[in-house]
């Protein structure tokens, strides 16, 4: 099976849920013989020749395009977003499409040599013709206008709730478009699943489930440390990360430290936000980039993920349960994922529920030992070899067929 596939942004290094799901496909897709992978990976701001190296030792096939694009940080990431505001295209789309990357992807999939192509994420959609020649899968990692709108709810400053606001009424729009122009969707969940269907009933959408990678994140010891540690894992940069740690550590977090005034909150992830980086107190650490996020989860005694906003699923939550860790969410934070409330982890979506949640978990190792057990025999049913081989067999079913205009009628099975 030959298979284009078409990634928005650097790939490397793995420090982002998307980057985990799309690598651990991709490398599953590689190492079989069987399979032709190309990978297209575009990407702006500074040239990054290690990068560049790097990703085609990974990917010898792989085709990096340097865009020269505007970086979006600061003054010039305003100036780049009002520039594109005229367009119908999302900005979180429209930054991410080149006049040069159109053509090239054009001339792929028109050269007989792939069989199927994969746009991951919405970012590089535009960059796809209108007629898609070759059958082509959308992978949505997120329902991005759920996720924009969400954003848009909870942001209490005014010109980012305008901005949230904006974007998630163009995304909305183009969302539904162009879930109409592909062949097939992979969503990362049933309940993603259900909100693109609401868009467009006529859609051929697939869950092909969140994954770990249980060699890398190996059963830890049960936690003796002493005081307590309460960790979060995740890209501090992230809006839906940033509003989850200042709302846990201002509503939470005091509760905890009223019963364990020694505890210890670990905030663990790369490039955090000035936001985050004025949570740092005696109680609490930003630690930024971590060479190994495993070391943190390995000495927690408890994980929390307070989200309030996102979409898709979380990786961090299958990673700390294959480490054998005891963890409390919001229903938000733990969206799409399979689990049973009670028994997997414990749900909390108020403030005393979930400070209530710590605290229990902190006071009663039999208790902890018991939700530990159960995370580790759930997150082993999730390797990434048995996700990617599912995504793989949606691949192949959709190879096996032409397209007609711009959608295809049998709809694609996988056995789970």
């Amino acid at each position: 099976m030959r298979v284009l596939w078409v990634k928005g942004g650097k790939l490397l290094p793995v420090d982002t849920g998307g980057k985990i799901r799309s690598c651990n496909i991709l490398r599953q897709l590689a190492q079989n013989r069987e399979n032709q992978l190309t990978l297209i990976s575009y990407y702006g701001g500074r040239r990054d020749s290690e990068y560049e190296t790097a990703l085609l030792q990974h990917f010898p096939h792989a085709q990096v395009v340097y865009t020269a694009a505007t970086d979006s940080e600061g003054l010039r990431g305003v100036l780049d977003y009002l520039s594109k505001l005229p367009r119908l295209a999302p900005y979180s789309v429209s930054k991410f499409t080149h006049a040069a990357l159109r053509k090239l992807i054009a001339r792929q999939l028109s050269s007989g040599q792939f069989d199927v192509a994969v746009c991951d994420f919405l970012a590089p959609s535009l960059n796809f013709p209108e007629n898609l020649p070759i059958p082509c899968l959308l992978f949505q990692h997120n329902v991005e206008s759920a996720l924009w709108r969400r954003m848009a709810t909870t942001e209490s400053h005014p010109l980012r709730k305008l901005a949230y606001t904006l974007e998630a009424a163009r995304m909305s729009r183009y969302e539904r478009r162009t879930l109409a122009r592909f062949h097939h969707i992979v969503a990362v969940s049933e309940n993603d699943r259900q909100q693109m269907l609401a868009m467009d009933p006529s859609c051929e959408i697939t869950v092909n489930p969140t994954g770990v990678d249980t060699q890398q994140f190996q059963i830890a010891p049960p936690s003796s440390a002493a005081p307590p540690r309460i960790v979060f894992t995740g890209s501090m940069d992230w809006e839906p990360n940033i509003d989850a740690m200042e709302y846990f550590c201002a509503q939470i977090w005091p509760r905890i430290l009223a019963e364990f005034p020694d505890a210890i909150f670990q905030i663990v992830g790369r490039s955090p936000f000035p936001r985050v980086q004025r949570l740092a107190s005696k109680s609490v650490v930003v630690t930024g980039t971590v060479p190994s996020v495993q070391d943190y989860l390995r000495d927690a005694t408890v994980v929390v993920v307070p989200l309030r906003i996102g979409g898709g699923t979380r990786l961090k939550i299958y990673e700390a349960m294959a480490m054998g860790k005891a963890l409390i969410s919001t229903s938000i934070g733990a969206e799409g994922l399979t689990f049973e409330n009670g028994r997997d982890l414990l749900l909390a979506d108020d403030v005393s529920s979930f400070a209530d949640a710590i605290l229990l978990l902190l006071r009663d190792d039999q208790v902890r030992r018991k939700f530990e057990q159960a995370a580790v025999k759930l997150a082993a049913q999730f390797d990434w070899s048995v996700v990617a081989g599912q995504f793989a067999e949606v691949l192949r079913q959709m190879a096996s067929r032409s397209p007609v205009g711009t959608r295809v009628a049998k709809p694609v099975t996988v056995d789970r």
